[in-house]
């Protein structure tokens, strides 16, 4: 991938460069495996090795081994990196259950800066332009759990394992498992739980208790639990009663409402706050729906907000397919695709959290940029791999979504732009009034002549419009 390596990464220990920092859930106390693999060439040397590197292997931010990485000397003399290199970039470490951060990482060295210094621009990673000038990491793997010890104390037991029974008892068994699947199941089904919504659960538990251990009764019922309809589905009820006619307006409940307002937010189901409100029919309450919601947006889970609302509405989810044509835009690459991405996200999370003008989102005179971004854009002053908020000048065309370079490219094509593509993105998401889809019979808007005077995109997209089958939609579209 073209994708820099030659900046601090977030998450790893300052005086670093490159790396990657992987979140994974070790699922037992036990032996894994760490193993870090370094990019190749095509020739599957690995790249930018021609003298020696340290590499740091962290988990949570502390060291577990530094690496010498050096490269092999050849009959002449001169050096080269092959298969063998990075054979013994591995370690085999006690890890308990849970969730952990493994950091792979270069200490960064003096001698980068003259190196960096020799190339025109940040695209110099890629193998199909200019090879890279420093060795990067290409994945980490994990291998375990050997010598298993058992689950662990983990988060998401300690979640579920809201009691423990005083001994082997049945009776004492059965009462921790209800209030074990309780539990579970209000948070699951979203709703307050009856013993006829328990009656399958404790079915499982008793069944798979017969023939294991506590857990083992608890995880088949928490499978039962997971299976059912009501927590894949988000069920919303009609209301029954006389007065009800089809396609009539009503008052949703209160449990409706908090599942409503959760996933919004959250993409994810009521805490026990929201869903004791709701069950106490409290929620509709607008004081308590604004304090409410003002309590989800504080949350970090309210990221999932910018990330699945925006990231549908603004097509952003499509940037990670977008393939500029290499030849035609060299400067662009994994860098730019990502700043851009992060740049849209910063900035529609702004307007949500400090709670302004939905106009904002077309004329705001900011944006967040990091200096990849701001280079590429052509914005001078900003250093630095991390983003930040950055006022921009009276007569910046970079103002607001449609400056922006994730909607210019998600709305491009790989060799040009594409005023259709744009004028159609506006009218279906910022002025909800999308064009009828295009008859049939619309031919294509051709590729330039190969010789003479080539038209301008505005002189090809008028001729485009003398089709009278075309003209209607694009006499409404390409003026946006």
């Amino acid at each position: 991938v073209d994708f820099t390596q030659e900046n601090h990464v977030e998450g790893l220990p300052l005086g670093t460069r490159g790396g990657t920092l992987v979140r994974y859930t070790f699922p037992l106390d036990g032996k894994y495996e760490i193993r870090v693999r370094l990019m190749r060439n095509r020739n599957e040397n690995v790249e930018g090795l021609s003298e020696p590197h340290d590499m740091e292997l962290t988990l949570h931010g502390e060291r577990l081994e530094v690496f010498t990485i050096v490269p092999n000397r050849n009959a002449s003399g001169g050096y080269y990196a092959d298969e063998a290199v990075d054979r013994d970039l591995r370690i085999s470490i006690p890890v308990k259950a849970g969730p952990h951060a493994i950091g792979a990482t270069f200490l960064r060295k003096t001698s980068a800066l003259q190196e960096t210094e020799r190339q025109p621009y940040d695209a110099h990673f890629n193998m199909d332009r200019h090879p890279r000038i420093q060795p990067a990491v290409y994945s980490v793997s994990i291998g375990g759990p050997f010598e298993a010890s058992g689950a662990g104390d983990t988060p998401s037991r300690k979640r579920i394992f809201v009691c423990r029974p005083a001994n082997k008892d049945a009776s004492t068994e059965d009462r921790c498992a209800t209030t074990i699947l309780s539990s579970l199941a209000r948070r699951a089904y979203r709703r307050a739980v009856t013993n006829e919504d328990l009656r399958v659960p404790l079915k499982f538990y008793k069944d798979a208790r017969a023939d294991g251990d506590f857990d083992a009764g608890i995880e088949m019922a928490l499978r039962a639990i997971l299976t059912s309809p009501e927590f894949l589905f988000r069920v919303e009820r009609d209301p029954v009663g006389s007065g009800t006619r089809p396609n009539q307006n009503y008052r949703i409940s209160d449990v409706e409402l908090a599942s409503r307002l959760s996933f919004f937010l959250w993409s994810s189901i009521p805490d026990d706050e929201l869903l004791g409100l709701a069950i106490q029919n409290k929620l509709h309450d607008t004081a308590v729906l604004e304090q409410q919601t003002k309590r989800m947006m504080a949350d970090p889970r309210s990221k999932a907000l910018v990330n699945n609302f925006a990231g549908q509405w603004l097509y952003l989810r499509n940037l990670a397919a977008a393939s500029p044509d290499a030849r035609l835009f060299p400067d662009f690459d994994e860098n730019v695709r990502q700043a851009m991405q992060q740049e849209t996200e910063l900035f529609f999370e702004s307007i949500v959290r400090e709670d302004r003008s939905v106009v904002d989102l077309l004329g705001a005179n900011y944006t967040f940029l990091n200096d990849r971004l701001a280079r590429h854009y052509g914005i001078p002053n900003v250093y630095g791999s991390q983003f930040r908020k950055v006022t921009l000048p009276d007569n910046s065309m970079r103002g607001g979504l449609l400056g922006q370079g994730s909607i210019l490219t998600v709305t491009s094509y790989a060799n040009r732009t594409s005023p259709v593509l744009r004028g159609k993105w506006i009218l279906e998401n910022i002025l909800g009034t999308p064009p009828p889809p295009p008859p049939g019979n619309v031919p294509p808007l051709g590729d330039n002549p190969p010789v003479g005077k080539l038209p301008t995109m505005r002189e090809r997209m008028a001729q485009h419009r003398t089709n009278v089958a075309c003209s209607s939609c694009h006499q409404l579209m390409d003026p946006i």
